[in-house]
């Protein structure tokens, strides 16, 4: 997706949980211990963090405002606690619920990642419950029936927010008056 819109980038969160199959560090989480995520968490480095399925995910706050410094939209793929964190510190943050379409539908998808074992995806099911309670703290809610359309609709967000009076450069505006 940032790929399809200029000035936007997908925020690459610390995580202390083992990869997955096929991902890497840096591209897809930064893969840190335990206590060296407590040290960050003590030393003030996360825009939000939470600890979620018995592990800890945090979005840097240095890289954070450095992006926003240069005027380039983020994507930060957060639950809900990090989405709360990041409400109360960024007032022009505008907040995408991706929902699944049926409660099933996103069970099928965790068994067919074959990454939990069933204890695990039975606490993301209850999680998922519990996350999509808060659906109303969102600007927008997508649902991901189909990959393609979620994207499309995702992008569409984006161009119109970007398109808002308080984001626009009004000074050639007020030139032709």
């Amino acid at each position: 997706m940032t790929d399809a819109l200029e000035n936007l980038t997908h925020s690459i969160s610390y995580a202390t949980r083992k990869p997955r199959p096929g991902e890497i560090d840096g591209r897809d989480y930064y893969f840190v211990s335990a206590e060296r995520f407590q040290a960050m968490i003590d030393a003030g480095d996360f825009a939000e963090w939470a600890e979620v399925h018995s592990n800890l995910y945090g979005t840097s706050r240095r890289v954070l405002d450095d992006m926003i410094s240069k005027g380039v939209d983020v994507i930060l793929d957060i639950d809900t606690q990090g989405a709360k964190q990041i409400k109360s510190k960024f007032d022009s943050a505008v907040f995408i619920f991706i929902m699944p379409p049926s409660l099933e539908i996103l069970e099928e998808r965790l068994r067919n990642r074959k990454s939990d074992n069933d204890e695990e995806i039975n606490k993301r099911m209850r999680r998922s419950r519990e996350e999509i309670k808060d659906f109303n703290m969102y600007d927008y809610i997508v649902v991901n029936r189909d990959f393609d359309r979620a994207l499309t609709e995702i992008r569409s967000i984006v161009t119109a927010e970007r398109c808002k009076t308080r984001f626009a450069d009004t000074a050639w505006i007020e030139g032709l008056l």
